[in-house]
């Protein structure tokens, strides 16, 4: 857990000092990771298309030493790329499948550019060097797999120093209200952010924002940090006007501080806003979330394809899963329910059966944890969300999608649309076996506000690929559980 002490005596100040020589040498072991990574992607490369019959194993192919250098050209190429590409620019919350996507990315662009600049340099010069297909082939697959290990090993080292409180960053929240609290909570209930939070600051000291101290004023902080050696400000203050945010934005521009502002309702719904126009008049067009037309067409096609495959493929297990809920309780093997799908529209949804067949005898009731209505083969099936796999005939059906906001019952639709504003724009699409909310720990017994926050962003948001990595993230969720790393 992130700690919140201010760093008042000469030990602590030491170990600021250590935390940010730490961070520095992270970021030259990252930089020194993919140059070893893609030098032997490169090699590895050259030995597959030398010893592996494909396409044809070479004759007289010509010593590895000759190829140096195609790979220091291949190797700068790639890390240019990547340079320009922000690569070296560490963020801390990064999806493991958003890295590999844009390694694959990076890589490629690198390795086309390595191949044009060795073309023109070494193709007719005194050299006399081809590059053979088969080493670009296999030097670039192996320097996708071999970076995105590289930098998967350096991940984990610097997750376990930032646990064991080395190499964080100081930070200080600017704000004290709902969305400050927040901030300052999910910061120390994730220490692999590297976060060390000295405190709050508000318009008054004194007091808490949650368990963070109030230290001081807005008009303070340049002395503050000075002081406390702040590495990283936080703007939490959405209802903060334009004027004010640039007010406090110059007083933080200190030496190297990174500052982050927490973004109004505002922001989020002109995050693709376009410029449009109306004979002659300029218009800002907020982004179009709902999906038609080709979109539409892509994201059922995905529907029908992973669905049909998925219940083939899954169904002996799910027949030995019917079996065993006979075996263990007395009561139907598949549980319908009626749940809310698109438009408003309600529809039943199929499940596996994981409760006792009287858990609803005194009515409609939210499940909690250590539920005693759950069976023990139900405990299993909710832990890893097996108990909706039947969900995939829903989807074949075209009643819910595979990705999407999770369908409640219009029993408590009716209750939550009454407190929670934009409630019902999460009906703007089909409802999904799994959602943004759901992989990012957003299941069961949890905040419903919260969870429509994500839902609403996933409807704003959406592209295929948002759609491939939920899906993926929720394969990796259930089968080794969830943890607070990002997938």
């Amino acid at each position: 857990m992130a700690g919140i002490a201010p760093p008042d005596t000469i030990h602590d100040r030491l170990g600021s000092t250590l935390d940010r020589r730490v961070r520095g040498l992270l970021h030259s072991a990252l930089l020194l990771i993919d140059v070893t990574m893609l030098a032997l992607g490169f090699v590895l490369g050259y030995l597959a298309r030398a010893h592996l019959p494909l396409p044809a194993l070479p004759v007289n192919p010509p010593s590895l030493m000759s190829y140096m250098p195609m790979l220091i050209v291949h190797v700068l190429s790639v890390l240019v790329v990547f340079y320009f590409a922000r690569m070296y620019h560490q963020r801390r919350a990064v999806s493991r499948i958003d890295e590999g996507y844009t390694i694959a990315q990076n890589v490629s662009i690198g390795t086309f550019m390595a191949v044009a600049i060795e073309t023109l340099t070494f193709k007719n010069s005194a050299l006399e060097l081809d590059y053979p297909r088969g080493v670009i082939i296999y030097a670039w697959i192996f320097g996708i797999v071999l970076t995105i290990l590289g930098r998967e090993a350096h991940r984990q080292a610097t997750i376990w120093l930032r646990q064991a409180g080395v190499g964080r960053d100081n930070v200080l929240i600017i704000g004290s209200g709902e969305v400050a609290r927040t901030i300052a909570e999910k910061i120390r209930w994730s220490p692999q952010l590297g976060y060390n939070i000295i405190g709050a600051v508000n318009g008054a000291p004194g007091g808490t924002v949650g368990e963070v101290p109030i230290i001081g004023t807005t008009g303070q902080l340049p002395d503050l940090i000075d002081e406390y050696e702040i590495d990283e400000v936080i703007i939490a203050l959405p209802e903060a006007s334009h004027r004010e945010l640039v007010q406090l934005v110059s007083k933080c521009q200190r030496g190297k501080v990174s500052i982050k502002v927490y973004p109004d309702i505002f922001a989020y719904m002109t995050g693709g806003m376009t410029v449009d126009d109306l004979n002659g008049m300029p218009m800002l067009s907020v982004r179009d979330v709902a999906l038609r037309g080709w979109k539409l067409s892509l994201k059922r096609g995905m529907d029908v394809v992973v669905s049909f495959v998925g219940l083939v493929l899954l169904s002996p297990f799910l027949t030995l899963t019917a079996i065993a809920i006979r075996l263990e309780s007395p009561g139907p093997i598949f549980y319908c329910q009626e749940r809310m799908g698109l438009d408003g529209r309600p529809f039943p949804m199929i499940k596996f059966r994981t409760m006792r067949q009287d858990s609803e005898k005194h009515g409609p009731g939210w499940t909690v944890e250590n539920d005693p209505r759950v069976t023990r083969l139900g405990r299993f099936m909710r832990r890893t969300n097996w108990d909706e796999m039947l969900n995939l005939i829903n989807v074949l059906y075209g009643q819910m999608s595979l990705v999407g906001p999770r369908p409640e019952r219009p029993h408590y639709v009716q209750k939550f649309r009454e407190y929670i504003p934009r409630y019902m724009e999460r009906h703007r699409e089909k409802a999904g076996m799994t959602g943004w909310a759901q992989v990012n720990g957003l299941r069961g017994d949890t905040s419903i506000l919260e969870r429509t926050k994500y839902d609403l962003w996933y409807v704003e948001n959406w592209s295929l690929w948002l759609d491939i990595k939920i899906v993926l993230r929720t394969i990796v969720q259930m089968t080794f559980g969830r943890s607070k790393n990002a997938y």
